[in-house]
């Protein structure tokens, strides 16, 4: 039986909070497959506990990895990492989970005999031939197109030319594994642009940490060389991208919102909310290592292009459905492949709601509308549900469906959104 709809509960004053996030899905998950394929074992410290990062755990140890929890909290964990020979004849479940279908392919390449992959029913709609044509032109046997697929190797590694418009993954994950192919490999991009690229920035960053050379100075091409991953220990940056319902509660409410430890410097996409905000009618200051976003009630509308940090397009778009003037996001079309079509989920949504929201080839045209009550359909999409939050803190009466998608990233996210509420 269907669990109940969420009441998404109505802010009846100003939100005063500070919130504490857990660590970067994005990080946990490539520190996760490094530690994985090094030299040696290494701690990953406050990786993030979500369905995503359960499911890298489970990948790896499948392949012949040892992880061992040395520290547990509900929405964190220390990661004991052991490498050992990567194994053949695993059967690897990707769920919903992009990292995981598209970073752990190259790794079982690497592997004495076949891997098997399957996931989640809407994982086997989301792209994958990029990184899939990659790996049979280095050498790979792979027998469908997408999930479900069965991948064998080994691959020397080589030049590779792919089209990664549709998502920055496909670069990521041919990246991560490069260095322990005998020949490393050579990316190149031809077609539209990459988009977020900060991902690969990170991605590049996190190898050249574990000692991998990487030379990313022409544009549209990466090339790794061969050697060891050293084996190291490291902690894991807050999830910057999943502040962005908290801190857009500051904007809604005329409130304030903290989020203690957010780095000076980073990679990490979720960063550009501060910019966002500010254009969205927010104050955004920092008071050390806090961050500090204050509203005044009112959100003006923007004209954005969010290419580079499509994952932060669902609360933007819950934003511009509350502001006082038009929005139009740009460079987004690539989400479309996402957990599911985000940028139809959210004008079908947001519409239902007495929105007016109108598609674009690349992004979404959103009008100042009164919205009403009812039920905002999540598509067991984590930032789906999130956006119908926040728009639920000014609109009495929105139902989100199945709010425990949210554990995809965020696994403590409705007592986390009780406590913000409930601290004034």
């Amino acid at each position: 039986m269907p669990a109940p709809h969420w009441p998404a509960p109505t802010a009846a004053a100003p939100v005063i909070a500070s919130v504490r996030l857990p660590g970067s899905k994005s990080v946990t998950n490539r520190a996760l497959l490094l530690a994985a394929l090094a030299d040696g074992p290494g701690v990953v410290r406050q990786a993030l506990r979500s369905r995503d990062a359960d499911l890298m755990v489970s990948a790896l140890r499948a392949l012949g990895a040892t992880l061992t929890a040395v520290r547990e909290t509900t929405d964190s964990v220390d990661w004991e990492v052991t490498p050992g020979p990567v194994r053949g004849g695993a059967r690897v479940d990707a769920g919903l989970a992009g990292t995981v279908m598209r970073f752990v392919p190259p790794m079982a390449a690497l592997a004495d005999g076949p891997v098997f992959f399957d996931g989640d029913p809407y994982a086997r709609k989301r792209p994958m031939g990029p990184i899939l044509d990659a790996l049979r032109a280095l050498g790979a046997r792979i027998d469908n197109d997408a999930l479900p697929f069965t991948i064998s190797g080994p691959l020397t590694g080589g030049e590779v030319t792919i089209d990664a418009s549709g998502s920055s993954q496909f670069v990521s994950g041919l990246m991560l594994t490069a260095a322990r192919f005998e020949k490393g490999v050579t990316i190149r991009h031809v077609g539209p642009p990459v988009p977020s690229q900060p991902h690969i920035e990170m991605t590049v960053h996190m190898l050249r940490e574990a000692g991998v050379r990487v030379d990313d100075a022409e544009r549209d091409v990466w090339r790794v060389e061969p050697g060891p991953i050293a084996a190291r220990d490291m902690t894991v940056e807050p999830d910057l991208s999943n502040a962005a319902p908290f801190l857009a509660a500051a904007l809604v409410t005329g409130g304030t919102v903290t989020v203690p430890g957010w780095p000076e410097e980073t990679t990490q996409p979720g960063d550009a909310l501060r910019g966002l905000l500010t254009a969205l009618g927010a104050t955004v200051t920092r008071d050390g290592d806090d961050l500090v976003v204050t509203g005044t009630g009112e959100v003006k509308g923007l004209d954005a292009d969010l290419h580079e940090v499509g994952e932060l397009t669902p609360t933007i778009a819950a934003l511009a459905a509350l502001a006082t003037t038009p929005s139009r996001l740009r460079g987004v079309g690539h989400l479309r492949g996402h957990e599911t079509d985000r940028l139809a989920a959210l004008a079908t949504e947001i519409n239902s709601l007495g929105g007016d929201v109108e598609e674009t080839a690349d992004g979404l045209i959103i009008r100042p509308r009164p919205l009403r009550g009812g039920v905002f359909h999540s598509y067991d999409d984590h930032r789906m549900a999130t956006a119908g939050a926040v728009i639920g803190l000014a609109v009495p009466g929105v139902e989100v469906e199945n709010i425990a998608t949210t554990a995809k990233t965020l696994p403590e996210f409705v007592q986390m959104w009780a406590a913000m509420l409930g601290s004034r």
